[in-house]
């Protein structure tokens, strides 16, 4: 994983996955979003190679999950 992409997914994907994966309930998982969103913060942090699958396969699972019945409130 590249440093650009490493700054796009925890920037721009991680708080939606980090979202999406509190909502369920998999405690296993929670924590693990958690931790990387933690170790994320440190400049000299890069994950390690299974931490960089999980990732990848969040993030891509997040893209493609079917969207939730979003309720519009009209103004």
């Amino acid at each position: 994983m590249t440093e650009r992409e490493l700054d796009e997914i925890l920037t721009h994907r991680w708080p939606l996955v980090l979202r999406a994966t509190m909502a369920g309930t998999d405690e296993w998982l929670k924590g693990f979003v958690r931790s990387i969103a933690r170790h994320g913060k440190r400049a000299s942090w890069r994950p390690s190679p299974r931490q960089e699958q999980i990732m990848r396969r969040l993030v891509a699972e997040l893209g493609t999950a079917p969207a939730q019945n979003i309720e519009v409130i009209e103004g």
